[in-house]
Parts: C-alpha cells; structure tokens; sequence
C-alpha cells in the first residue's frame, strides 16, 4: 500500500505535528490550505474570488506531491470569513473544477488573521475516468 506525506513549510505544520498532504493507498487529504504566499503574506486580502484561485492552485500543488491530480478530488469544504462574499468563491470553485464537479461544503467560520477570506480543504481518491480505483 502507498503511504506518502508532504509537508509544504507551512508555520504550523511542524509545531502542530500535521501534514499539508497525506496519501494512504488511492486515498489522498489535503488540510485546510488559505492563501498565505511563501513569504508569510496574505495574498489579495479582502479578495475573496483571487483568495480562492491561489488556495485552489496550492492544492493543486500539494495532490502531486503525493500523485494525485486535480480531477480526483472527490469533496471540497471551504469555510469563509463572510458567507455574503461566498460568490468569489462559488466563481473560482467552478472555474477551476469545471468538469469535475467535486460535492462541496461551505460554512461561515473565524479564521486566523483580518482580510483572510477563505479556507478550503479537500479529499480525493486516484481513480481512472471510469471511477475504477488506481494505484
């Protein structure tokens, strides 16, 4: 069976013992990634649509890191500072997964600094076009 983890050098990853991705077998979650850049800034603060764009494409980035790719992705739950800005969101969510159509959650949530507007996580399974589960 596979087992892989990839951690990006996010600044909680070490001292809170967790993996930005964790593949076990076809299986593949990706934690609740927010669109904080290398350099430790908020990108777009306030942006919701441009937030959920650049978070989309850090996981993206994290499912190859352990072989998975965007059209696995089964479930996405994105959590947002104000639920009346979630069009952004919705927008950037359809653009990016057009044809892929994952099930999705939205929620209304706090989240850890002024002008984060969004977090979103998601969980794939590596299967072929016919749904049939690849190793």
């Amino acid at each position: 069976m596979t087992l892989q983890q990839y951690q990006s050098g996010g600044r909680f990853e070490e001292a809170g013992s967790y993996s930005r991705a964790k593949r076990v077998g076809p299986f593949v979650y990706i934690a609740g990634t927010t669109a904080i850049e290398p350099s430790g800034k908020l990108h777009a603060p306030g942006d919701t649509y441009a937030q959920s764009l650049f978070i989309l494409h850090r996981i993206e980035e994290a499912l190859g890191k352990v072989g998975a790719q965007k059209q696995h992705v089964v479930r996405t739950r994105c959590y947002l500072t104000d639920i009346s800005q979630a069009s952004g969101l919705v927008r950037a969510h359809g653009e990016f997964f057009k044809d892929i159509n994952p099930v999705t959650t939205g929620v209304q949530a706090g989240l850890t600094q002024p002008g984060m507007m969004v977090e979103i996580d998601v969980d794939a399974i590596i299967h072929d076009p016919q749904g049939n589960i690849t190793w």
